[in-house]
C-alpha cells in the first residue's frame, strides 16, 4: 500500500508585486518542486510607461496566425502563466513538470479565501521609482474582455 506525501501548497497574493520580479521567484520554487497558486492576478504590475508597453504589445500581437499560432493571450492570468514559463526550461521535462505545478487565478478564489496567503518582499512595488500600471489596465488595453 502506497502513502501519498501531503504535498506543501503556497498561495501568493500577486498584488502588488512587479510582474518579472514574482516571475522569476516563482519559476525558481517550481523547478525546486513546489506547488504555488497565484491569486489577483490582475493587480500585479508591470514597471515603465503604459504608452510605450501598450504599444510593444500590440506590435506583437500582429505575429503569428490565429488558427496555427503562436497564440498571444490577453488575459491578466495567461499573461502571468506565460511569463513564468519564459523563465522555466520548458522543453525539458522537469521544466514541463515545473509548469504544472503552477495554477493562476484572477481575484481569489471560494476555497482559498481562508487559505493563508504570503507576498514577496522582494517583487513589492513600493520599491520602484518609475511609473508602473496593473495588468488588468494592460489587459484591457491589448483586448481583454472583461466577463
Amino acid at each position: 500500500m502506497q502513502v501519498e506525501e501531503e504535498k506543501s501548497v503556497t498561495v501568493i497574493n500577486a498584488e502588488g508585486l512587479i510582474l518579472g520580479r514574482m516571475s522569476s521567484i516563482i519559476a525558481k520554487r517550481l523547478l525546486m518542486g513546489e506547488e504555488i497558486i497565484v491569486v489577483n492576478a490582475e493587480k500585479a504590475v508591470i514597471s515603465g510607461k503604459k504608452q510605450s508597453r501598450v504599444r510593444e504589445a500590440k506590435e506583437f500581437l500582429n505575429v503569428g496566425h490565429p488558427k496555427k499560432g503562436p497564440f498571444h493571450y490577453r488575459r491578466p492570468d495567461r499573461i502571468l502563466r506565460r511569463t513564468v514559463r519564459g523563465m522555466l526550461p520548458y522543453k525539458q521535462p522537469k521544466g514541463k513538470q515545473a509548469f504544472k505545478r503552477l495554477k493562476v487565478f484572477i481575484g481569489v478564489p471560494d476555497e482559498l479565501k481562508d487559505v493563508p496567503m504570503i507576498t514577496l518582499k522582494e517583487a513589492k512595488a513600493e520599491k520602484l521609482k518609475c511609473p508602473y500600471f496593473t495588468l488588468a489596465e494592460f489587459a484591457r488595453e491589448i483586448g481583454w474582455n472583461q466577463r
